[in-house]
């Protein structure tokens, strides 16, 4: 499962780096639990947070398609690829002054492919159609 190896520790990466940029901010803003009402911290909580909720599953549904050697490896590189860059552009576009940027905006709905596309695919080996 190298691919998949391979995405899960450069994503495995910017978890650590949205985890500690959390945790700098407590540090700064001086708040133990929670945002603090300070916008900077909630920006950098659901930041990570945002990333714990997604890339989970897209490591399953890829995890699952490199092991059942469902489609083209290509495909599956392309994924991981996608995934990471759409990951990268969600952070920053989240943790821009604004919220909100076109990178944000791209990273979601990346990220939102590749889960699709690992969800159909994993339903059509499911259901005998790969």
């Amino acid at each position: 499962m190298t691919i998949t190896m391979i995405t899960a520790g450069l994503l495995g990466l910017l978890l650590l780096f949205l985890g500690g940029n959390v945790i700098a901010g407590r540090v700064k803003f001086k708040i133990d639990l929670g945002d603090g009402g300070n916008e900077t911290m909630r920006q950098r909580i659901r930041a990570q947070a945002n990333f714990v909720e997604y890339v989970p599953m897209a490591l399953i549904l890829m995890a699952l398609m490199e092991n059942g050697s469902v489609g083209p490896r290509w495909l599956l590189m392309a994924m991981g690829a996608i995934l990471v860059v759409a990951r990268a552009w969600h952070a920053q576009g989240l943790l821009s002054s604004s919220g909100t940027s076109a990178g944000r905006f791209a990273g979601t709905n990346l990220t939102a492919v590749v889960i699709l596309v690992g969800a159909a695919a994993c339903l059509g080996r499911g259901a005998g159609a790969w």
